[in-house]
């Protein structure tokens, strides 16, 4: 992409800046003439209350974007009021405003040896955004360009002191971050604990009672203004005196929510009822010390030091006990996370400026307080060639331009305070990265989850940040290296060096990997050279960060560092219809594996019909590694992830935004096992999940025999929250169904409360013999005490619904014509009769007369779309009949036939519900506040693939 060239510096003639080649696009036509353009409506509604949320019609993308990058690009990033002529409506004006801007800004800095050389980049820049190769972070996209100000940074680090001055700056700082749509971090382990005296001569009253006034403040402003909540992390030194105190906060509010929950209280995520609880705005981490980690292992005493007398240890604690209720805490309600103080400190290229003390709220960002870093993650999957292989010479020249980009970025951007501003101009910390690991490896017939990926991984990251410091030391011999390296030039060439010889312990085991190690050591030699003669433009260069919204932007299948999410996935089209497909990664993971087309064919229909690769036939089973994915029934093990982020570890200058989930069943020595090998692995910061953990049920208390009392410990109360059985009254309305289904006859008798709540169930069939009479006598009593204890009447028609086995066909039920199984008759009955419309249509279950009406009038699904759902005749049995069939009558496999959206078979509109149907048991996350749909985890937070929203991160 780029040569180059400076000339001697002297006091009277500046360098000259850079000559620009083509590498992407081509000389004499312009990226947007190179594409076919078309016009779309984007309209999106809520799926769970049918209201509109956001119309636009008419806009503009390339014919190869998805329905779903333009929905996203349209709705979060064109600019202007909705109506008005200043209303952005085509990506060419989008990517024009932004391109524009670094362009220009980058000519006036000396950055570009001509207007000519200028001219080019802008079109190679053009067009790797318009191809989706690369996004910046969702600042840019905001801001640049606009009248608004220039914020290009999506991470933030603070600082606070143990001041009162000092901790209400914190509160504004954090405010003002939160209202830009953006996220901060802060160490508050500065201020004294409550253990301590204040100078007047009272006890102080410690950080966490500051981290409530902070909560507050970031669950009112909320992050930009929307619904969401804010991106926050608290971190606390793992050696201050209110660590337990900081560990416990947010698993004593969990068993609070779960109390006022059971009490009838709204403590849903949005709930009106949940700003009663603290501390659920942040994430938390501990900050721990390799001297603490080693007293763990060695069950040694640990000391607590004094915040006012720094090194006076004023309580020593079992490290180990300590170091378990991190674990318990975590098992509880996911937090606090561990940020390994020592290894991040380690690997800082600017210690004599000051320590690495916190980082942004997903963890990624780790650097010195008051700063901030801008984002950009390139697409890995577009750097697959058509033989298979990974194209180093375009990855490269891709870096070259996106890292250039991103440090002129700097010159022109706006600050949210002056502090950050200074020293982000001093120290110029970007945070490349990378989106599409996950479907790269697959495709590529490797396991997320074997060294084969590891070291592909490894290498691709290793190569990333190689270019981009030698990119950095290019620069800086254009146009200056960073203000603060002079004070650090020594430690920051350590640090190169320590890049450079970790890239030789990567050991290569295929053809990719071993191309880009190769070209990974020739740059990281170029960059030991290059800094020590010119120094570095930039403090930082990578990070790995969620890519949540961007990585839709891109129609990427994975965000980040994560694996796939699902071996199936809906995929909305251009006409607002959407259909269920198998990840188009896995035919050509199978070619490279192998496999002939027929038996490709074959397996990927066996995967559309069951969700996963076990049994599929023809396929070896030494091959279903390369097919696990974060969920699913062969999902990849919490040391999987775990052993993924250590092998790209040492080739970012920051860390990785990634949470390691665990099933359900994991317990406090599983999770404490991840962290102790988190550290062990060398990596910086490591979060966990447990399914379910914030749902769950509480622990009960242990009992023990305590000889006396006086002598016992004040024991740990724990409340054990017990579902009520709710019994029905001695005299109650009854009502009984006769039915038939394939021939086969028998009676349904229903119960309820004075309410109308359906209490109890009973069924007979006809001609039974006695072992299936005790079975359906046995059945029915299972239901009927699971809906007196409170389970929802829609939970048990989500796992009935649709079950098929004989006998099924034909019913006498004019609502439900045809049925799977007598199961699914009796619990499609049931939603009938007990459930309300807005619950059956998230269910999919309509009666004949609503049908009717929908075909009268239009608002709903068509007759024969309705007919498709519910015709069993288009239900075949077999995998293949599943394949859906184009008008020219060629087989696409692993595509069903689109469904209409809303309602699909089963209520399913995103890949995360679409999994729940596969799986038979829900994916633990949370709804969608802008659509409805369920999110899927990205990073540290979740992300919906529906409208782009996230969680918490920007």
């Amino acid at each position: 992409m780029t040569e180059t060239k400076a000339t001697p510096r002297r006091t009277t003639r500046p360098p000259k800046g850079m000559h620009v080649r083509r590498v992407f696009s081509t000389e004499g036509v312009h990226p947007y003439d190179e594409v076919t353009w078309e016009r779309r409506d984007v309209i999106q509604k809520n799926w769970r209350t049918g209201e509109t949320v956001f119309e636009q019609r008419g806009v503009e993308f390339p014919d190869f974007w998805s329905a779903n990058a333009s929905t996203i690009v349209t709705n979060k990033y064109f600019r202007g009021a909705m109506g008005s002529p200043n209303r952005e409506d085509s990506l060419k004006t989008l990517v024009d405003r932004v391109v524009r801007t670094y362009v220009d800004s980058g000519l006036g800095n000396g950055y570009f040896a001509s207007k000519d050389d200028a001219q080019v980049y802008a079109e190679e820049l053009t067009w790797l955004l318009i191809h989706q190769y690369f996004s910046f972070n969702s600042p840019v996209w905001f801001n640049v360009g606009t009248s608004s100000k220039q914020q290009v940074s999506a991470c933030f680090i603070l600082s606070v002191d143990d001041s009162m001055e000092s901790i209400l700056n914190w509160y504004t700082e954090e405010g003002f971050i939160f209202k830009g749509g953006s996220g901060a971090g802060v160490n508050i382990s500065r201020i004294r604990s409550s253990k301590e005296l204040l100078s007047s001569g009272g006890t102080a009253s410690g950080p966490v009672s500051f981290m409530r006034g902070a909560d507050a403040s970031a669950g009112t402003i909320k992050s930009g203004g929307a619904t969401r909540r804010a991106a926050k992390m608290v971190v606390l030194d793992v050696d201050h005196p209110d660590i337990e105190e900081f560990v416990a906060t947010k698993a004593r509010e969990e068993n609070k929510i779960r109390a006022l929950r059971d009490a009838g209280f709204d403590m849903e995520i949005g709930g009106r009822d949940m700003a009663s609880v603290q501390y659920q705005n942040a994430n938390n981490s501990v900050r721990v010390s390799d001297a603490f980690m080693k007293a763990v292992e060695g069950g040694e005493k640990f000391g607590l030091t004094s915040r006012t007398h720094r090194g006076q240890v004023v309580e020593t604690v079992d490290a180990r006990g300590l170091f378990n209720k991190i674990a318990k805490a975590a098992w509880e309600c996911a937090d606090p996370g561990l940020q390994y103080d020592d290894t991040i400190n380690a690997w800082h290229t600017d210690p004599n400026s000051g320590r690495i003390n916190a980082s942004n709220p997903c963890s990624e960002y780790m650097s010195l307080d008051n700063s901030s870093c801008n984002l950009a993650s390139l697409n890995l999957l577009k750097f697959v060639g058509e033989d298979e292989s990974f194209d180093v010479a375009r990855f490269t020249r891709a870096v070259e331009i996106v890292i250039t980009a991103m440090d002129i970025s700097i010159c022109f951007a706006d600050f949210p305070t002056e502090s950050i501003g200074a020293t982000t101009r001093d120290y110029r910390q970007l945070g490349i990265g990378y989106a599409n690991l996950g479907a790269l490896l697959m495709a590529m017939g490797l396991g997320y989850d074997s060294q084969g990926g590891r070291n592909l991984a490894a290498a691709i990251t290793s190569l990333m940040t190689g270019v981009a410091y030698r990119r950095s030391a290019e620069l800086a011999g254009l146009v200056g290296p960073y203000k603060g390296y002079a004070l650090n030039a020594e430690p920051h060439q350590v640090v190169m060096r320590k890049h450079r010889d970790a890239n030789n312990d990567v050991h290569p085991l295929h053809r990719n990997d071993t191309a880009v190690l190769e070209a990974a050591k020739a740059e990281w030699d170029k960059v030991v050279e290059l800094g020590a003669e010119n120094g570095f433009r930039n403090a930082q260069a990578s990070v790995l960060a969620p890519t949540g919204t961007i990585g839709f932007m891109m129609d990427c299948d994975t965000t980040g560092i994560e694996p796939d999410f699902s071996l199936v996935k809906f995929k909305k089209m251009v006409d607002g219809s959407s259909m269920q497909i198998v990840n188009q990664t896995v035919p050509r993971a199978l070619a490279n594996l192998g496999y002939s087309k027929d038996d490709a064919d074959q397996i990927v229909a066996y995967i559309a019909e069951h969700g996963s690769v076990i049994d599929a036939p023809h396929l070896d089973k030494a091959h279903y590694e390369v097919f696990d994915c974060a969920m699913g029934e062969r999902f990849i093990r919490p040391m999987g992830h775990v052993r993924m982020m250590a092998a790209v570890q040492p080739f970012l200058s920051g860390a990785i935004s990634k949470t390691v989930n665990l099933p359900e069943t994991a317990t406090v020595e599983d999770i404490a096992e991840v962290y102790m090998q988190g550290w062990k692995l060398g990596l910086k910061a490591l979060a966990v999940y447990r399914d379910n953990c914030k749902v769950g049920q509480p622990l009960s208390v242990e009992k023990t025999d305590n000889k006396s009392e006086e002598a016992a410990p004040e024991p740990e109360v724990r409340v054990e929250y017990r579902p009520r059985r709710q019994r029905l009254p001695k005299s109650r309305s009854a009502r009984t169904t006769s039915f038939q289904v394939g021939g086969a006859g028998g009676y349904l008798t229903t119960g309820a409360y004075e309410d109308g709540r359906l209490g109890e169930i009973f069924l007979k069939l006809g001609k039974q013999g006695s072992t299936l009479a005790g079975a359906m006598d046995a059945f029915s009593i299972a239901i009927s005490i699971g809906l007196q204890y409170g389970v929802p009447l829609e939970s048990f028609v989500q796992k009935f619904a649709n079950m098929k086995f004989e006998p099924a066909g034909m019913t006498d039920d004019s609502d439900i014509r045809i049925a799977q199984s007598i199961i699914d008759y009796i619990f499609r009955r049931l939603a009938l009769d007990h459930l309300s419309f807005d619950e059956r249509a998230e269910l999919g279950i309509h009666t004949s007369a609503e049908r009717a009406r929908y075909v009268e009038t239009g608002s709903y699904l068509s007759e024969e779309d309705e007919a498709e759902l519910i015709d069993s005749e288009t239900l075949k049995e077999t995998a293949g009949d599943r394949i859906r069939v184009h008008e020219d009558g060629a087989a696409q496999p692993g595509l069903f036939d689109p469904a209409p959206a809303p309602e699909h078979v089963g209520g399913a509109h995103t890949s995360a519900e679409l999994l729940e149907e596969k799986m038979g048991r829900a994916v633990d996350a949370p709804l969608c506040l802008t659509c409805g749909t369920k999110m899927r985890p990205s990073g540290s937070c979740y992300v919906c693939e529906g409208c782009g929203s996230t969680s918490g991160c920007s």
